[in-house]
């Protein structure tokens, strides 16, 4: 949990996707989620959280469903989505939250 906390802290942007192995449509995320990288690089940072293994972290942000992507940015939630997203409205969501980019 405070790992977490000091990635979240950062000026870039954090997308969090709380997701589980048990998860299809979680598994569909991963691709989604390298594409989401290979298009902003440096700008955003990914971080994958298995709900199973972090029931701590998923309680505090009330984690319901599985995926769910939230988006940090100075320690602020700025954007929460659930479900599989493409990686075109990704990047847009993370560039219309992010006071960087």
């Amino acid at each position: 949990m405070e790992k977490f906390n000091q990635i979240i802290q950062g000026q870039t942007p954090v997308l969090v996707d709380f997701s589980a192995e048990w998860c299809g449509p979680c598994k569909m995320m991963a691709p989604i989620l390298k594409q989401v990288k290979d298009q902003l690089g440096e700008q955003v940072r990914i971080l994958k959280i298995d709900v199973d293994r972090n029931q701590e972290i998923a309680m505090k942000y009330q984690i319901r469903n599985v995926p769910t992507m939230m988006i940090f940015q100075n320690g602020q939630q700025k954007w929460t989505g659930s479900g599989v997203m493409q990686a075109d409205q990704l990047a847009s969501v993370i560039r219309s939250v992010s006071s960087l980019l």
